[in-house]
């Protein structure tokens, strides 16, 4: 009896769940590790600045074509500087987003925790974590959009002026 038991194989489904283990095994691995979230940090900012300094490259040469067409117009200057803040607005929010979803998920874990600490039943974490994690996103997001309205607003000024004072130069 027992020899039959043995000799009777067991039926496996077209997909194995040792690969699929293992892949996410793998993928598991390499995401825990530390320096795969510095390299693919380092590549976020690294395509960041090329598009941002592509922007800016654009932007510039644009405005030179509009200042040579007709120089009298103080408008394509600030048209330049109001784009330019746009880009380093837009560079500085997701410089800050890639700073805050970390430091936000630490500080909605330690909420949690300690709430699950006080006794509080499942049911009851789990609706005060919804109410907390729709919290926390929707001061990020109003931190983020007022920090980066105001780099985009300083980066405008200073560029209308760096740029209207670069053309009274050569005039």
């Amino acid at each position: 009896m027992e020899q039959e038991e043995q000799e009777t194989p067991t039926p496996r489904s077209p997909r194995t769940p040792r690969a699929s283990s293992t892949a996410y095994s793998l993928v598991l691995a390499i995401m825990s590790k530390r320096r795969t979230w510095v390299c693919l940090f380092v590549i976020v900012y690294a395509i960041l600045l090329s598009s941002s300094w592509n922007w800016l490259k654009t932007i510039l040469s644009w405005y030179k074509q509009q200042e040579s067409q007709n120089s009298a117009s103080g408008w394509p200057a600030l048209y330049a500087s109001v784009l330019l803040g746009a880009v380093f607005g837009l560079l500085s929010m997701v410089a800050a987003l890639a700073v805050a979803v970390p430091a936000t998920l630490v500080i909605w874990i330690t909420v949690v925790v300690m709430l699950t600490f006080f006794g509080k039943p499942r049911r009851v974490l789990v609706v005060e974590g919804r109410k907390i994690t729709k919290e926390i996103i929707g001061f990020v997001f109003k931190t983020l959009l007022k920090e980066g309205n105001a780099v985009a607003a300083v980066c405008a000024v200073l560029g209308y002026f760096v740029i209207f004072r670069r053309n009274c130069e050569v005039d």
